[in-house]
């Protein structure tokens, strides 16, 4: 505590664990410490480079008349992996009743059970080395200001102003549509909606190097902070020289989907698969040998691998008719979609909540949670589709579409693509596609 509160008055830069502070030889650090500490810095500002400090002595190695020479400054820490609020404050300088006071005070405006790397907090202090004031800037919110007073601190929230940008994303795949889309700067929530967007006419299972595609997103910032994405506006996607275009669409009634310039739907009947990015481990077979059997057999499903607890979505619009355990398929969900055509979900580890017979579920809705119950050597889904008592493959399972636009509903979604289509045109940078280090395809 004593060499964090000696830093504090001296220093006032970023400060990250393992927090080992040192100092530059005496005839150098008197100059340098006072041409820091001339103007306080603007919360979260970077240290002018005149302020790095070489790591020579360290500041428990310093004399006391030079501290006492120095005069008062602030300290930045910053909120790593595993750390708690409260045990911030008490190393920014708090003792324990007043790092309890404060962080109950700045749970009424965030929660503090759950901090992100990255956070900032800075702590000034009084002639008299206590801290008399502490600014939290939370990536992605804003920022809390808390100001000792007669009793505790006084704690005022400033969250950021949240604005939108619409703005076009571009990319060639070399490795992964993951790979694709981070190495464009953007997040994983992106990945998913562009894989929500053309799941029924692309296989993300069998994505080549080369395919490549670009979207019309709104991207949401809190202050200068990225916070999340609204919905694609637009998208294009090109592969196995093959381009597909999806633009979206929201009725009188508040629905939204996604259609061809043309007013076409691209929802399907049936999703292509009933989990999200993972790998077939077990196709569709008339003679398959069985791993725990240990004999040949028929077998009717897809066996998709995934972790355990993986969500399980039904394929379509439906009927739930069975749900229980069933032997050797382990918990077993059965749905009826049609009067013919039903799909089944075998080996799940438990079933969602809600999901018993006679219970209405919609496409995309989950389930229940991949695991490896009954006659399982590992965790994975059998998925299963049957036509009237004939089992069909579910990988060629040719979907009926919905009907397309009409009337003024199409008249204004066309002006919309219209508008659209020039910001589709971007092409991928190909610095990025040629340039990239090669890595390890996720999907």
């Amino acid at each position: 505590m004593k060499i964090l509160r000696a830093l504090g008055e001296r220093l006032g830069g970023v400060v990250r664990r393992p927090r080992a502070y040192v100092a530059i030889a005496i005839p150098v650090a008197i100059p340098l410490f006072l041409a820091a500490v001339r103007s306080q810095p603007e919360f979260g500002a970077v240290a002018p480079a005149s302020a790095v400090i070489s790591p020579q002595l360290r500041y428990d190695a310093l004399s006391e008349p030079l501290r006492s020479d120095l005069p008062q400054h602030s300290l930045i820490l910053t909120v790593e992996a595993n750390d708690t609020l409260d045990g911030v404050l008490q190393a920014g300088g708090l003792n324990r009743i007043e790092s309890n006071l404060l962080t109950q005070e700045l749970g009424k405006s965030i929660d503090v059970r759950r901090l992100r790397p990255g956070h900032m907090l800075r702590f000034h202090y009084d002639e008299s080395g206590r801290v008399d004031s502490v600014q939290m800037k939370v990536n992605g919110w804003g920022a809390l200001n808390a100001l000792r007073g007669d009793i505790g601190f006084t704690v005022e929230a400033r969250p950021g102003t949240v604005r939108e940008l619409e703005t076009t994303v571009a990319a060639r795949i070399d490795s992964s549509l993951y790979e694709a889309v981070r190495e464009a700067g953007e997040g994983p929530q992106l990945v998913q909606q562009l894989v929500d967007v053309f799941q029924w006419d692309i296989d993300f299972f069998e994505l080549n190097k080369g395919d490549e595609f670009s979207l019309v997103v709104r991207k949401r910032y809190a202050g200068g902070d990225l916070v999340g994405y609204g919905p694609i506006e637009a998208a294009r996607f090109t592969h196995k020289g093959t381009m597909y275009e999806a633009f979206r669409h929201e009725s009188a009634d508040g629905r939204a989907g996604y259609y061809a310039h043309t007013g076409r739907p691209l929802r399907k009947q049936f999703l292509r698969a009933p989990l999200k990015f993972t790998h077939i481990t077990s196709g569709f077979s008339k003679r398959r040998f069985h791993p725990v059997l240990k004999y040949f057999r028929p077998h009717h499903g897809v066996d998709y691998g995934a972790p355990v607890g993986t969500p399980v979505m039904t394929t379509a619009d439906g009927v739930v008719m069975e749900a229980h355990y069933k032997g050797g398929e382990g918990n077993f969900v059965r749905i009826r979609h049609t009067s013919r055509i039903e799909t089944s979900y075998l080996h799940l580890s438990r079933f969602a909540k809600g999901i018993k017979p006679g219970a209405k579920v919609t496409q995309g809705d989950v389930i229940g949670y991949v695991g490896m119950t009954g006659l399982a050597t590992g965790p994975h889904l059998d998925y299963r589709v049957s036509d009237g008592g004939t089992w069909l493959d579910p990988l060629t399972l040719k979907s009926i579409t919905p009907d397309p636009l009409g009337g003024d509903s199409l008249r204004r979604f066309r002006v919309r693509v219209v508008a659209l289509l020039p910001r589709l045109a971007q092409a991928p940078p190909e610095a990025v596609a040629q340039n990239r280090a090669p890595r390890r395809a996720l999907f």
